[in-house]
């Protein structure tokens, strides 16, 4: 997941470098008398992490704009911290002062998306953005015999 402007950059850049590449090794490859299939089997590593670097941007972009998928359990609820942060465009080290910690501990956190995390954490680190939430119970729906 990307946490920062700055790693977001290095990502479309990444993206950028990526198909040069590609298309350097497919000119290669087929100049080496591969056929089409061959090609694309020798380019399946590379398109693999290039389309996942994709998402990644692709996701990032979505919560820059404030797009946030619903939180249906609490194990999203560390990705859903992060992504409410860079909505908010609030740095670690913005959040690290607001919460009176190390930007190294924010950042420990981030990576390991609050894993762990006391719900007191989690409650010390919504009041620091604003963040505002709404919870709702709702019965499991009964399996038809």
């Amino acid at each position: 997941m990307i946490k920062t402007e700055a790693a977001y950059k290095q990502a479309l850049e990444q993206i950028r470098k990526d198909r040069i590449y590609m298309d350097e090794q497919k000119k290669m490859f087929n100049g080496m008398g591969l056929t089409a299939e061959q090609v694309t089997k020798a380019l399946e590593p590379t398109i693999s992490f290039h389309e996942q670097l994709k998402e990644e941007v692709e996701y990032y972009e979505r919560i820059k704009r404030g797009e946030f998928d619903l939180i249906y359990n609490f194990e999203t609820i560390g990705k859903t911290l992060i992504a409410y942060r860079i909505y908010i465009n609030m740095s670690q080290n913005d959040l690290a002062e607001k919460l009176e910690v190390s930007p190294a501990q924010v950042s420990r956190d981030e990576r390991n998306e609050y894993f762990g995390a006391t719900i007191e954490k989690i409650k010390s680190v919504m009041t620091a953005m604003g963040m505002i939430t709404e919870t709702r119970v709702e019965p499991k729906p009964l399996m038809a015999v």
